[in-house]
């Protein structure tokens, strides 16, 4: 669990080192000797790799119960009738 003014490294894009660090996995490297290398911990890695075996983790929706902005007007009226019963 993240702690207050936890500060979070961004691996974008930008430096590559993301796609570098899949492609020599993908090349049978070890979790942990890429860790080491790249000086990135093992878990970001391991979450990396889990999204390219499993392309179904990768939709970029959120999960769990949508926002009140994010509701429809047909949400709001299934919600309404819920609480009317």
């Amino acid at each position: 669990m993240a702690s207050k003014g936890q500060k979070f490294r961004d691996y974008s894009d930008k430096t590559n080192i993301k796609n570098i660090i899949l492609e020599e996995y993908k090349l049978k490297r070890n979790i942990q000797e890429l860790s080491e290398r790249y000086n990135i911990p093992s878990g970001t890695i391991k979450t990396w790799t889990r999204k390219i075996n499993h392309p179904e983790l990768n939709t970029g929706k959120k999960r769990g119960r949508p926002k009140e902005k994010d509701l429809t007007k047909e949400d709001w009226k299934e919600r309404y009738e819920i609480l009317k019963k």
